[in-house]
């Protein structure tokens, strides 16, 4: 069972995906088509770390699906499905749970800034999810994970869980004819400089769905309309837009939209502020509204046919799962062997 290059990601379907999931994930995700085999997950058993409506859980789950494909995600090539279809990340996350340290687990700040001053209350799911993670990846043996400053954590004790399960049961591994290690050690996939997008409303902060105004975010559901009516009343200054890098510096609201610019356009930034350098910003904002309009308006409307086609999007789970499991169950029953269980054969 030698590891194939293969790359692992999932998107939380917590709603209202926007402008920054896109940019900073999905976009990559479908570069990464060209080049890997691709498993893409929408990880509903993370979502309910923190309690969710479940009727809202399932419109989410369909969504962020949704949002995948209409942003050029081929679920026939690649595989689309949501964890919860799966049952093999559950049972290697139990596994993992018993390999973790708690001290590694004490260690992550996630879940310090997500749990708050009342930590005492938060869900014992909530604590150890960064061990499901690690099963996410694990369980398809995934070699490359694309991941964000956020996330970087959990990969590396990803990479420890992975370590401790290949030392721990060396002989037994090599027993079962597994060779000197089970697991491979999954590796960072860096795609460039990350597009990390700020609320319209506050450059200081990344863009939320938390965020209380519809105006600090653009939603890949948002119409026309409501693109170019949010991106002509984002946050700038009065100065002009400079020529060159260095004049962004301590103008976050000018280095966001200059950022979502260059993202969406697939140039440097260098190229857009040689082109806009010395301009207004009213010039700039309605070529920006032009662009992303241009860019996000078919995402959106694609997006919106998808979610009304729910037998679709459920059909496209269900095969994305089918297709899943086989890995999975591969991996766990070698798993269960190497760990000393009884399986039927």
């Amino acid at each position: 069972m030698a590891a194939k290059e293969l790359v692992f990601s999932g998107v939380q379907p917590t709603g209202n995906l926007h402008l920054g999931n896109y940019l900073g994930a999905i976009v990559n995700f479908v570069k990464l088509q060209d080049t890997h085999n691709c498993i893409y997950c929408v990880v509903d058993l993370h979502a309910i770390t923190v309690w969710q409506d479940p009727a809202e859980l399932t419109r989410t789950i369909r969504e962020v699906t949704a949002a995948f494909i209409a942003s050029g995600i081929d679920p026939k090539k690649h595989i689309v499905f949501n964890q919860s279809q799966v049952s093999e990340h559950a049972e290697l996350a139990w596994v993992f749970n018993c390999v973790a340290r708690l001290g590694w687990l004490n260690r992550m700040t996630q879940f310090k800034e997500k749990a708050g001053k009342d930590r005492e209350n938060a869900s014992v799911g909530l604590y150890a999810y960064p061990n499901l993670m690690a099963a996410d990846i694990l369980v398809y043996r995934a070699t490359h994970v694309p991941v964000g400053e956020d996330q970087k954590q959990h990969l590396e004790l990803a990479r420890d869980i992975a370590q401790k399960f290949n030392n721990d049961f060396s002989d037994s591994i090599r027993a079962h004819n597994f060779g000197e290690k089970f697991f491979p050690m999954p590796e960072p996939l860096i795609t460039g400089p990350a597009t990390r997008v700020m609320s319209l409303r506050d450059g200081t902060k990344k863009m939320s769905k938390s965020d209380p105004s519809d105006y600090s975010r653009i939603n890949l559901t948002d119409d026309a309309d409501s693109i170019a009516q949010k991106v002509r009343k984002a946050k700038t200054d009065p100065e002009p837009l400079p020529s060159e890098e260095e004049g962004l510096k301590n103008r976050p609201e000018a280095d966001n939209l200059v950022g979502i610019y260059a993202a969406l356009s697939g140039q440097p930034r260098t190229d857009v502020l040689r082109e806009f350098g010395g301009g207004q910003f009213s010039g700039f904002k309605s070529t920006l509204v032009d662009l992303a309009v241009s860019k996000l308006g078919p995402i959106g409307a694609e997006m919106k046919k998808l979610t009304q086609d729910a037998a679709y999007v459920d059909a496209v789970l269900a095969d994305g799962a089918d297709r899943a499991r086989v890995t999975a169950a591969e991996t766990m029953n070698a798993v269960k062997d190497i760990v000393g269980f009884i399986r039927k054969k």
